[in-house]
């Protein structure tokens, strides 16, 4: 097993080199530079040529009647870090804003606890690229990278929280995180002199009114005791106060718990961006990008046993959360496999993705103590069941 000090400076390497999605290639090489300082007698490895930056590692267990599968990110995001730490990035413009350092080092961690007592049960790590963007959870499923033997029969995998207690598991039953998707609308009309608006057919005006218009479907379409979200952040149209806009773009995104209720809202917004344009005599293009961002939608089933162990464990703080409106690409993974995402606190003022995130490094070896006695509790607890 890894030492706390070990698990540290594997850390602070990682946060010194962050990259984006697909590109993690100096990330990966250090992963593997870990991985092969471990006893390799149970290991094994797997490469995806068509996803390159990805890895998969197998430690086969001594009486295997299933697979259990752990996932890990490991991109990072186009900030520019504001920590002041001694190991900040040295990828300029890019910083692990998000935590995917302590993701990794925490599935180090626990990758090495199993290479020294070996699991009954096979284990697959996968260490994933792009989940910030470009969805590789969902790219490695469609190139059949879990199938055969490297098919795991339930799927895990945690996030950081800041707002939780360094080492604490937060968990509830049912959805972790939304799913996202995003919104682009393009709108055509015909440009004018401002002094002259019936010989034009004005964008903004367009614009405007369906953005007011779809702000009704989640006050008049959502059940209000359920989750959904529609904002649109950006909006562009026009190049000088005199002329009237004959084009316009918005951009947005939707979340929600469900996906029932992520394709009402899309539905609805489709209907009105059809409607607008029928009543502008404008053509009204919307663009909906779902990938592989579905919700977090935890297996009632593993879940109960996941929080039933976490609240028993000795060395455990574990704390119910409420669902997240914020989106994780290993939704995808959950729709395919049963599984459970849960989070682990790091305890920072500052939140996900800002510039100057500090993640108490003391949540690493907790986290790595309490997902290994996650494990081996749940293999034993299907030998019982089997027995």
């Amino acid at each position: 097993m890894l030492s706390e000090s070990k698990l540290t400076k594997i850390y602070q390497e990682l946060h010194q080199i962050p990259e984006l999605a697909l590109e993690e290639v100096k990330t990966k090489a250090y992963l593997q530079q870990e991985i092969a300082k471990l006893d390799q007698s149970y290991l094994e490895i797997k490469e995806i040529p068509e996803l390159p930056t990805a890895l998969l590692v197998k430690v086969r267990g001594s009486v295997p009647k299933k697979t259990l599968g752990y996932r890990c990110d490991i991109d990072a995001l186009p900030l520019t870090e504001e920590t002041g730490l001694e190991f900040s990035s040295k990828n300029p413009g890019v910083m692990h804003a998000c935590g995917h350092d302590i993701h990794m080092t925490v599935a180090l961690g626990v990758l090495a606890y199993f290479t020294t007592t070996r699991p009954k049960d096979d284990l697959i790590f996968f260490f994933q690229p792009a989940e910030e963007s470009k969805n590789g959870g969902k790219l490695a499923y469609e190139l059949g990278v879990f199938s055969g033997e490297w098919r795991p029969d339930e799927f895990y995998a945690l996030h950081d929280a800041p707002e939780l207690p360094a080492g604490a598991i937060g968990c509830n039953l049912g959805t972790l995180f939304a799913g996202t998707t995003e919104v682009d609308i393009h709108l055509y009309g015909k440009g004018g002199h401002a002094a002259y608006p019936h010989q034009a057919n004005d964008m903004i005006v367009c614009a405007s009114a369906l953005i007011m218009q779809a702000q009704t479907i989640i006050s008049r379409n959502v059940d209000p005791t359920k989750g959904g979200v529609l904002t649109f952040g950006e909006l562009k149209a026009g190049t000088i106060r005199n002329v009237i806009a004959g084009k316009a773009v918005i951009k947005g995104t939707i979340r929600g718990l469900t996906q029932e209720m992520i394709t009402l809202i899309q539905k609805r917004l489709q209907e009105i961006c059809d409607g607008v344009a029928q009543s502008f005599d404008a053509r009204v293009e919307l663009t909906l990008n779902q990938g592989g961002y579905l919700p977090v939608e935890n297996d009632p089933v593993l879940t109960a046993f996941f929080i039933e162990h976490m609240q028993k464990a000795p060395d455990v703080e574990f704390i119910e959360t409420e669902p997240k409106m914020t989106g994780e690409d290993f939704g995808y993974l959950l729709s395919k496999f049963p599984g459970t995402m849960f989070w682990l606190g790091v305890n920072d003022v500052h939140a996900l993705h800002s510039n100057k995130l500090v993640p108490d490094q003391t949540a690493i070896l907790k986290g790595v103590n309490a997902i290994t006695g996650f494990l081996c509790a749940r293999m034993k607890q299907e030998k019982e069941v089997d027995a």
